[in-house]
């Protein structure tokens, strides 16, 4: 169990060695208040005088204090082999200088103190590491921190309360240190200050340690009695009376060794009961065996934590690589790791998958099936177009000449101008699948080819050739979609399969709908059924049905006069030239009648605008089911499908180069410094390691 505390005094050798602060070792932090007796506790432990003393804030760094036993025969020698004394101590600032004198340790700690917090009595969290190497001492661990105060004095900050507890709170925080809250027993226990912060962290007590100090200057008449049995602030770590140095005895040079004594004729003469439990010889062994006990405690979780820290920086270490050696082959190594990784992102059997947002190919296949699809079928086949509209074009497909039937010319003009309305959407669709495939540039730089952060300039080359490639394929992408729509304008196919079913379904409505309105007419209105027949029969035309004389003409036309060219005559009236014996008998006066714009339409003009309307809706979902096909296809080979195929030949073509090595392959200016302390940080963790290992070799543990 003794050899445990050396055990974590080498660990923290290890860890002083690169500076880190990552592992939070078993220690024993001691709290005051400024003037409570801290340095008079910890110069008693050591034996020594060896901290700076004098008014207000003395302690403004932590000073991390390790007294190590050491056997009187191993005592330290110089090089001619004589005796240069039992104690001497070491910083780690100094390196391996040896300081004898402890006047010299004192002198050093204040140079030191002012060398990082000034000389205006400000305060630094960066702690000062001093090993006191003694025979008179236990091994132990121990952090001096600076008293708490509640007023600036002189030139201090004035958030110096403040700055000392936040400073204090850091220390004590750590689960794996013990608690050495000092109080002065000539002041009131139920406000110590020390017990008070050390209650924040550890309420329950289990890792707090009373000590009272000043025992021989509590008010006559007055003893500490209750406080040290515990009954007025139970502290389950106990509490531990001592007798400090006076000043007039630090004056008059009174050793250490002397005041201890003195302390034990003093217990034992106020306190003879609780002498054996009391003084600074009793509390240097309870702080050695609490500390014991607590690092076999803690050594587990350490050891756990240290393999955890060994593992994730054996990981950074292989993420910033080995220094370059051969700049040809790692060049062709990392251009074919990026290739290969932006392909696999874009297949989907990437090594880091994106579990946020869809990413590569899985994006790509969103674009295509729920972006693109659901914006055509968003497309309304008639949308822009007005009844007005259809009747304008079938009446100018007409030109002078009167119809009898609707005019297929209408049909492909109105047609190609809902197609023409696909374009848009699909060129959108060409610039989306392109932005993602630039986003996939970042996303193989970010995760999969860590390797490409060593090196700058390499990863901005590759970045713009791969753009640059992207930047190529997309007029040509473009043109290729442009020129399927161009296709479907370029003829419209009337005898597709699809719309000639479309057109034979829509013959039986308008059929049947015409039938319908047949029986509708009154039985008085004659029907002329020579009207409409030409020598052949009933003409169909562009898949229009059979047309009757009261379909043409209009029913409501020949019943009220008005609805077709004979309404343009006044009644009783005959048409120029076509009396009796006229040789243009029957003729038709055809007046120059303009049409108003806003007027109720005919039977005809509505039947005519419907076969229309029918007919682009057919039509125009034909073409919208060819282009939701085909421009996906179009992208896939043109742009996406070209870009896996061709990126690693034109990375090499473009980048692989001898001129060029030296400058592609230029490490960021921190990388060999990162390099450097990830591999010092996993070279102490697997010290820490291999001495965790030991102490389970030696039933230490």
């Amino acid at each position: 169990m003794e050899a445990l505390i050396p055990v974590i005094n080498k660990l923290q050798d290890v860890f002083n060695t690169v500076g880190a602060d990552i592992i939070q070792l078993p220690q024993i932090a001691v709290v005051g208040t400024q003037s409570s007796g801290k340095s008079s506790v910890l110069e008693s432990l050591v034996g020594r005088d060896l901290l700076p003393r004098g008014t207000g804030v003395v302690t403004r760094r932590p000073l991390i204090l390790q007294l190590v036993h050491v056997d009187p025969g191993d005592s330290r020698k110089n090089d001619d082999g004589g005796r240069e004394g039992e104690e001497w101590g070491k910083f780690l600032h100094t390196k391996n200088t040896i300081y004898t004198d402890f006047d010299e340790i004192r002198q050093e700690i204040e140079n030191e103190t002012e060398r990082v917090s000034g000389n205006n009595k400000g305060i630094s969290d960066e702690p000062i590491h001093l090993k006191i190497f003694s025979p008179h001492v236990v091994n132990l661990t121990l952090v001096d921190l600076p008293g708490i105060t509640k007023v600036p004095v002189g030139d201090q900050p004035k958030d110096i309360e403040v700055q000392i507890k936040d400073l204090i709170l850091k220390h004590i925080s750590n689960p794996n240190s013990i608690i050495l809250a000092v109080t002065a027993a000539n002041t009131d226990m139920a406000t110590s200050e020390a017990l008070k912060v050390a209650r924040e962290v550890d309420p329950d007590g289990r890792r707090t340690l009373a000590v009272v100090t000043k025992l021989d200057l509590m008010d006559a008449g007055t003893d500490a009695m209750d406080v040290l049995m515990g009954r007025v602030i139970p502290v389950k770590l106990g509490l531990i009376g001592v007798v400090n140095r006076s000043q007039l005895d630090i004056n008059n040079k009174k050793s250490v060794a002397d005041a201890i004594r003195d302390e034990y004729a003093f217990l034992q003469k106020k306190y003879p009961s609780l002498a054996n439990r009391n003084g600074t010889k009793y509390l240097a062994r309870t702080l050695n065996r609490l500390l014991m006990h607590h690092i076999r405690d803690c050594l587990p979780e350490l050891k756990a934590r240290i393999n955890v820290l060994a593992a994730q920086y054996q990981s950074l270490l292989s993420s910033y690589g080995e220094p370059v050696e051969d700049q040809s082959a790692t060049l062709l190594q990392l251009i074919t790791k990026f290739a290969t990784e932006y392909c696999n992102t874009i297949e989907g059997t990437a090594k880091y998958i994106e579990t946020a947002e869809l990413c590569g190919g899985a994006r790509i296949c969103y674009i295509f099936h729920e972006t693109f699809g659901r914006t055509l079928e968003s497309v309304d086949p008639l949308g822009g177009l007005s009844t007005i509209d259809i009747l304008t074009a079938i009446r100018n497909a007409t030109g002078p000449r009167p119809s009898l039937f609707v005019p297929e010319v209408s049909f492909e003009l109105l047609v190609k101008k809902q197609v023409k309305r696909l374009e848009e959407p699909s060129l959108r669709c060409v610039e989306l699948v392109h932005e993602e495939m630039q986003r996939i540039i970042q996303h193989c730089s970010n995760y999969s080819t860590q390797e490409l952060q060593r090196f700058p300039k390499l990863h901005e080359a590759i970045v713009e050739v791969v753009t640059s490639l992207l930047r190529k394929r997309l007029p040509i992408t473009n043109e290729m979609v442009h020129n399927l729509v161009a296709i479907e304008l370029a003829y419209i196919n009337t005898k597709h399969p699809d719309f000639a079913d479309a057109c034979g379904v829509m013959n039986n409505n308008i059929e049947e709908q015409r039938r319908n309105r047949m029986r509708e007419l009154p039985a008085a209105v004659p029907r002329d059924k020579s009207v409409g027949k030409g020598p052949a029969g009933p003409t169909v035309v562009s898949g229009e049905p059979p047309a009757s004389g009261a379909d043409m003409d209009g029913a409501k036309g020949e019943q009220d006069g008005t609805g077709s060219w004979r309404g343009m005559l006044k009644k009783g009236e005959e048409a120029p030239g076509s009396g009796p014996g006229s040789p243009f008998k029957g003729a038709i006066n055809l007046l120059d009648v303009p049409v108003p714009v806003a007027r109720k339409l005919s039977s005809r003009e509505q039947r005519d605008c419907e076969v229309i309307e029918r007919l682009i809706k057919s039509y125009f979902l034909i073409v919208r089911k060819n282009i939701q096909d085909s421009v996906p296809k179009a992208v896939m080979h043109f742009l996406v499908n070209h870009v896996k195929d061709s990126l690693q030949s034109e990375l090499v073509g473009q980048l692989y180069k001898s001129g060029l090595l030296n400058d592609l392959l230029t490490e960021s200016e921190d990388m060999a410094q990162r390099r450097k302390e990830a591999a010092d940080m996993l070279q102490a963790l697997q010290r820490a390691s291999q001495v965790i290992a030991e102490i389970r070799e030696t039933h230490l543990w």
